[in-house]
């Protein structure tokens, strides 16, 4: 009897701890809120059984969002607009640690990629009409485009010495769009996880980081297809993850059939050509989400060249859409893609 008693506390106290356990995962849940900043939609997502908690911390993240947006707009007064100005005006300008932290690391990840994503441009990308959040159809002035064309700004006419900046270039105006995106997935993922977060989605734009997972399952997401309202295909995204594209399919305006897009190639001044987009996963690495958000540029702007860019900086996962929609994967990519509807490869390298 007292064995038959002693198994039965047994099987009563794992059916306690099962019931538990259900109960527990029927808690767990998506909690999710959204906002506007970056000039794009953001969307931050809590997999958890605490809704306190997960208020709590997409609440910092999105005030860290905002904080962002302030401090580093390029066309609305910032600490970035201020440090532009003293740079036109030849004077150099003391700023954050942040931003001189941020300046240094933009300036190395530039000088990687040949200049092709350089924050040096923003007096080009303002001259096309991308300093809005509506685009005007319109070319620039030619005289204009020649004059900054030939002063050739780059992040490498910048000098910093501690917190102090200055520019040898008085064409350099500092835009962070290609850069902002990423930082904040960076920041959003180190909040999370001091807030005790073990498990979210962070998407800015399309540009998106992964923590955790969603109930033991990777987060799913879409790669956008550049020429439709629907996705392309669709990838696991694992704990530290991030992916970031490039494309011409968001900020761009048409003039008289021709496609105008805000990345602009430094080389000649004009919006780029010969690629609708270019998505990249970063594998979990320091400062992932940031290298999502720079990594896409120079493959983006450097054509058949793209694998090449993106070797640069450490990155062999990758898909890219020629200009006339062709479809071309790496290998290390391929196998982790779920194409969606009639989409598929028609190039996979290596």
């Amino acid at each position: 009897m007292r064995k038959a008693f002693v198994a039965g506390g047994a099987r009563w106290a794992f059916g306690l701890a099962l019931m538990l356990l259900l109960a527990a995962c029927e808690r767990a849940q998506v909690f999710q809120q959204e906002s506007y900043v970056f000039g794009t939609r953001v969307e931050v997502a809590v997999f958890g059984d605490s809704e306190s908690q997960a208020r709590a911390a997409l609440g910092a993240v999105l005030r860290e969002f905002d904080r962002l947006h302030r401090a580093y707009h390029a066309w609305e007064p910032s600490e970035l607009t201020a440090l532009n100005q003293a740079l036109a005006a030849g004077r150099p300008a003391t700023v954050s640690p942040e931003l001189a932290a941020i300046l240094r690391d933009a300036q190395a990840l530039a000088a990687a990629g040949d200049g092709l994503f350089d924050p040096a441009l923003g007096r080009l990308v303002a001259l096309w009409g991308f300093h809005t959040d509506t685009f005007v159809p319109r070319l620039p002035e030619p005289q204009a485009l020649a004059a900054l064309i030939q002063a050739k700004p780059s992040m490498a006419d910048l000098t910093l010495d501690g917190n102090t900046v200055s520019s040898r270039n008085p064409a350099v105006e500092i835009d962070l769009g290609g850069y902002a995106k990423g930082y904040a997935l960076d920041r959003a993922v180190a909040i999370l996880r001091e807030q005790g977060v073990g498990n979210a989605l962070v998407n800015i734009g399309g540009n998106v980081m992964a923590l955790g997972s969603k109930g033991g399952q990777p987060w799913r997401v879409g790669i956008q297809h550049p020429r439709a309202p629907q996705a392309l295909a669709a990838l696991p995204l694992y704990d530290g993850e991030a992916i970031g594209t490039s494309g011409d399919y968001q900020r761009y305006f048409e003039l008289d059939g021709v496609r105008y897009a805000h990345l602009i190639d430094p080389r000649n001044g004009r919006p780029a050509t010969g690629t609708e987009a270019v998505t990249v996963l970063v594998t979990p690495r320091p400062h992932a989400g940031t290298l999502s958000d720079v990594a896409s540029k120079p493959a983006y702007l450097g054509g058949a060249r793209w694998r090449e860019y993106l070797g640069r900086y450490g990155i062999d996962t990758a898909l890219r859409v020629d200009a006339e929609g062709h479809v071309q994967v790496t290998r290390a990519l391929r196998s982790r893609l779920q194409f969606l509807g009639n989409a598929r490869a028609d190039e996979v390298v290596d």
